[in-house]
């Protein structure tokens, strides 16, 4: 879920907090683009140029100038505060590379779903998964700027989502829109940690 190490400021020894996040939604949502635009590092990227092969496999009705696919992940890395950085894992997207998620999402504290509201039916995979994983995530609602205007409650209703399974609007391009969202996911993953511990010892 995180790890720890200490470091030595003027004020003395401090202990930094680590945690894995993953980034994860349908193809072409905005997950390379959101960890590319919070990483405080050059990001880590795997992307390929789409092929006449793939065009069977790969819808781009919605995105048709999208010109490149994620085929391992992405990795970045954001300082939220003091003592807590997050290590960003996007996944790809696609169907055929979902056996990747198992491994990706393991000690994870959560995960953010980005949305479309174009093809909100595209990141139910993706809830699903989490779902029944009992990995906390939100979901992010990226706002494209031709993509429907939906509230927070309307998205939380037609993805069928959990109650109390946050919805926060965003935009994927913008660092501190992103970091709000990785804010409100570490705070919620927090919350839902603590409550199964003290189920587990109570």
């Amino acid at each position: 879920m995180g790890s720890e190490h200490s470091d030595t400021t003027a004020e003395g020894p401090t202990t930094a907090l680590a945690l894995k996040i993953l980034v994860a939604g349908g193809f072409g949502v905005g997950k390379t683009t959101l960890v590319g635009a919070v990483s405080e590092i050059r990001p880590l990227r795997t992307e390929e140029r789409l092929s006449e092969l793939g065009q069977h496999v790969d819808d781009t009705g919605a995105v048709e100038r999208k010109t490149t696919t994620t085929v391992a992940m992405d990795f970045g890395r954001i300082t939220i505060r003091s003592g807590l950085s997050l290590y960003l894992f996007g996944t790809p997207g696609q169907d055929r590379f979902w056996f990747l998620w198992d491994e990706l999402s393991q000690g994870s504290l959560g995960a953010v779903v980005l949305a479309d509201t174009r093809r909100l039916e595209d990141c139910f995979p993706a809830v699903d998964y989490f779902e029944h994983r009992h990995i906390p995530f939100v979901v992010a609602v990226n706002c494209f700027a031709d993509s429907k205007a939906f509230g927070a409650h309307e998205v939380a209703r037609a993805l069928d989502l959990d109650r109390g399974t946050p919805v926060v609007l965003c935009d994927a391009r913008d660092r501190d829109s992103g970091k709000e969202v990785l804010i409100r996911l570490v705070e919620y993953a927090g919350r839902m940690h603590s409550a199964r511990l003290l189920d587990s010892v109570g």
